[in-house]
Order: C-alpha cells, then structure tokens, then sequence
C-alpha cells in the first residue's frame, strides 16, 4: 500500500471571530492535510515536534484516533507544545499569532524511509525555518532520490514579509526538490511581487521542472506544466473559515493521485480528465473545511 509522508509544525489552534473564541483544536499545515486523510483511510505519516506536556499529549491522542502513524513525531521535554491565536476578519481570512517554546536542538528522531512512488508533503515556513530546514532538506532531497512523488505548498504568510530576504535560496531549493508545486496566488505575490500564473510559473521553471497548480481562493485554479495549462473553475460557497483551505486541497489532490494510482514517472504526461480529478477532489476538500470552523473534513466525508 502506497503511503503519505507529511512533514511539518503543530500547533493548539484558537479561533477567534467577532470578538469571541470559536473553536480550539489542533493545527498546522501538514497536520490539517493529514487529518483530512486519515479519514479518507490513506496510511499518512507525520512527521513533526511536540512538547511532553498536557497540550501535546491531546493533540497526539487526537492524531491516532484519526488514524495517523505518530511514530515519528518527537516528543521534546525541554519547552512546550505551540499555540496559534488564528483570528478571523470579515472576509472570513486569518492573521495569526505565534506561542512558541523550542528547545535548541529539534527533530531529533529518526526519518523513515520512503519507498518509490509513496508521496511527500512539506511546506509552509516550517520547510524554511533555519532551525530545522537541515533535517527537513535531507528528508525530502532522501525521498526525491528514492522515487516518492513531492508536493510542496509554500504557505508564506504576510506577517513573514519581513524575513523573505532570507528565504528566497532555500524557496528555490524547494522548487527544485518539488514534482508538483499547489501554490496561491498570495504565495507569489507576497514572496516574488508576482501576481499571474504565467510568471508564476517561469519563475519555478528556472528552479526546477515541477507542475505548477495555482489557487486563487474563490476564483479559479491553474495548471501549468511544460505541455500544458488548464483552468478550473471554482464554485461560490458560503464561506465560515478560509483557515486550512489550501491544507485540504493538497489532501484532496493527494487522495486522488493516490485513487487513480498515479505514479511518479506518471506525472510528465497526465491527461486533461486526470487533472481535473485530482483538481476537482482538491476543491471539494477545500470547501468543504470553508464551510464551517473545523482544519479538515469530517469523518463521514466522501470523495
């Protein structure tokens, strides 16, 4: 059986809208991915850091039972489990603030091996966070050369603008380690001052030869690959929460691939309807967190 391999922060979401709490639940970009498929009954492994406190022990209980390999999450004494105070504006978009207390060393376990055509996820700037970008490189760089199938979602937000400078080489080398690149339109603008898939997607083509699915929230999505680029359309919602759309759209894809048994030298020639399948369950995962304050699907949620 063909696994998922996720590599990415947790935190103790609390959300904020209207003045008043919402909901608190675990997060995270590639934790909200991994829920998500968990419950569609894909093997996903996550690879992450969490304190020993009361905190993580929630959060790792919560992970089980959703049916998520936590074997390879360290679980560190000196400092504590994460928080994230997500808080939402009128159109329904979150700003966020950080409680961190690492200890010096991180990722201390031991990686798993990957096999050819499982499949990687890393991002966010957990993948560019100087104190585990290490770890991570070798992990993804590892699994590109045993033939895994890597995705990889930047997720830069605003508040980071300051430190982008810093993070343009080690985007660029994520570009490069990346088969297929699920971005925003956001990503582009905020990182590179770009705001259109074309120039979006010659910018990771001087880096790499990755296919590029670009979102535009509630818009559209774009796929752009050297032999092709299609458009999708978007249906309108009700929106409750934007937070964990782009996570749930990587899952969607993700199962798809996984449901059309879609391998890694597969991926050079894929046909417009295959495309539009994996499309397709991306955007229906996506909406349907936006419709309420949950990070990922419900458990009865079919594709």
């Amino acid at each position: 059986m063909r696994k998922v391999f996720t590599i990415g922060e947790t935190v103790y979401d609390i959300i904020f809208g209207d003045g008043r709490i919402h909901a608190g639940k675990p997060g995270g970009s590639m934790l909200n991915a991994s829920v998500s498929l968990g419950r569609l009954g894909i093997d996903v492994n996550f690879i992450s850091e969490l304190g020993k406190d009361d905190v993580g022990d929630l959060i790792v209980d919560f992970l089980e039972s959703n049916n998520i390999n936590t074997n390879y999450i360290d679980r560190f004494s000196n400092g504590r489990s994460p928080l994230a105070l997500a808080f939402l504006d009128k159109n329904k978009n979150a700003s966020y603030t950080f409680y961190k207390d690492y200890p010096a060393q991180r990722l201390q376990q031991q990686l798993p091996l990957i096999s050819e055509n499982d499949i990687v996820l890393f991002g966010s700037f957990f993948s560019i966070s100087t104190e585990v970008r290490d770890q991570v490189k070798f992990f993804v760089e590892n699994a590109r050369e045993n033939g895994a199938i890597i995705i990889y979602d930047p997720n830069i937000r605003r508040s980071h603008k300051d430190e982008i400078p810093n993070m343009i080489g080690m985007i660029h080398e994520n570009f490069s380690m990346a088969d297929i690149i699920r971005a925003s339109n956001e990503d582009f603008e905020v990182v590179f001052d770009i705001a259109n898939s074309i120039d979006a997607f010659k910018l990771t083509q001087q880096h790499g030869n990755a296919s590029l699915v670009y979102t535009t929230g509630g818009d559209k999505v774009e796929v752009l690959s050297k032999n092709k680029q299609m458009d999708f359309t978007v249906p309108e919602i009700d929106l409750v929460s934007t937070i964990g759309a782009g996570d749930n759209f990587n899952a969607g894809m993700i199962y798809s691939i996984i449901q059309e048994n879609i391998h890694r030298n597969d991926l050079d020639t894929l046909g417009p309807l295959q495309w539009k399948n994996l499309i397709v369950s991306g955007i229906k995962c996506s909406q349907e967190v936006c419709k309420s304050y949950n990070n990922y699907i419900p458990n009865n949620f079919e594709l």
